[in-house]
Order: C-alpha cells, then structure tokens, then sequence
C-alpha cells in the first residue's frame, strides 16, 4: 500500500504515476529515453534528473544526445531545477517552452515531473529539441524565393481560382473583409465602402457581379445598383 499523500502536491493529478525512490524512476522511465530519442532524431536530446538528493550540480542520472547541450551523466541541472525544489507545493510540468544552449542554439523543450508516495519531487523527465536544423532549412528555402518589391503591398495582385465566379467570390471576401465588420452589422456607407473597393478593382466587369454581390451583402440587385451609382457619381 502507498502511503497517504502529503500536502506537497495539490496540484498533481491523481492518474500521474508514483515512485517509491528514485532508482524505481530510473527503471521505469530510461527504457523510454532512447525510444523517443530513436523517433525524433540526433537533434533531440533527452534527459533523466536526480531530484531526490537535491543535488543540482550533479543531477544528471541518465541522457541521450548529450551533444546537443555538452552534458554528460553527473551534469548539471537548469534553472528550472532550481525553482521546482524551492517550491514543491506547485505542478511545475512545462510542455513547448523556449529554452537557450550555451552556445546561444534555441531548443523547444519540456519537462514532466515526478514524485514519490510522500509527494516529493524525485525525478525530472525533459525533452530539449534543437530548432538550428529547422532554422537553417527555413534560411536556405526563404533563399530560394524571389524577392517581394518594396512597392507591393499586401494585398495579392492576382487572385489564382478555378473559374472566374470562384475569383469574384474571392474578391467580394476581400472586399468585405476590409471593412472589417460581419455583413448584418454593415451600415450602408460601409456597404457602399465594399462596394468602392470591388468598382476599383474591376469586379464589376465581371458578367453578373452585382447578383453575386447582392447574395453576398444580403441587399437586392436594384439597392447594389443604386451604390453602385454613388460610387460612380463620387
């Protein structure tokens, strides 16, 4: 039988799993490193830590892909160590966070913790990814596009659909997207705004714009006729 939980833990959900001491840690949880290690790549780095005797200078009892941060079994501890044996009473398991090397390399990382029957924290399981081979893949591609002129703006100057109905409906989005506001809360000089836009981009050379046009606005073909009129007039 476990002992009773103590008061150190509130936080931690009853489903996560308890040792009895580190070493049981140990058994249980350093099969999974080189499993996942195995699955992600030499980019990953995984690494089980010696919590229980409260040594952060020499916490590291297990870690695969060393290379990655230059530690080594009888490492060192982060930060992060620091706080969770300052503060037990807190569920300190961090998933995605940004963490930094030595030698400035981002890495995605995340860190569970583990506890014994008593509520203590005995062991830290953390998995450190190195983002470099993803940063450098994202240079060497961004290399290969061309380069966008300053004088372009945002908005796309050729809109790429199936058929040129797909393309009035990309234009009307457009159109009412820049306004800004859901189309039953448009006011008529926002209609007439929407209307303005699709005038100067040609969409209404488009053969049957203005049916589309009144579908989309929720307003008759004669109403979109009549703004149409002021926009001309304007």
């Amino acid at each position: 039988m476990h002992a009773a939980q103590s008061d150190l833990d509130p936080l931690m959900p009853e489903t996560r799993a308890r040792f009895a001491s580190f070493e049981d840690a140990y058994r249980a949880l350093t099969p999974l490193m080189e499993a996942i290690a195995a699955v992600v790549g030499p980019h990953c780095e995984v690494v089980l830590h010696d919590l229980s005797g409260g040594d952060l200078d020499h916490s590291v009892a297990a870690i695969v892909n060393g290379h990655l941060s230059g530690r080594t079994v009888g490492g060192p501890s982060t930060n992060l160590g620091v706080e969770v044996l300052r503060d037990q009473s807190t569920d300190h398991d961090a998933h995605g966070y940004r963490g930094r090397t030595g030698d400035g390399r981002e890495l995605i990382s995340s860190s569970v913790y583990y506890r014994d029957h008593d509520g203590a924290v005995i062991a830290a399981f953390c998995l450190n990814v190195d983002l470099t081979p993803v940063q450098t893949a994202m240079t060497a591609l961004g290399a290969l596009l061309p380069a966008v002129r300053d004088d372009v703006g945002e908005r796309p100057k050729e809109l790429v659909g199936p058929d040129i109905s797909s393309v009035l409906d990309e234009m009307i989005g457009e159109a009412i997207a820049a306004v800004g506001k859901p189309v039953p809360s448009l006011t008529k000089p926002e209609r007439i705004q929407i209307l303005r836009l699709l005038e100067e981009r040609g969409a209404f050379r488009i053969k049957r714009a203005a049916d589309k046009v009144s579908t989309r606005l929720g307003v008759s073909r004669v109403t979109v006729y009549g703004y149409l009129d002021e926009v001309r007039r304007g």
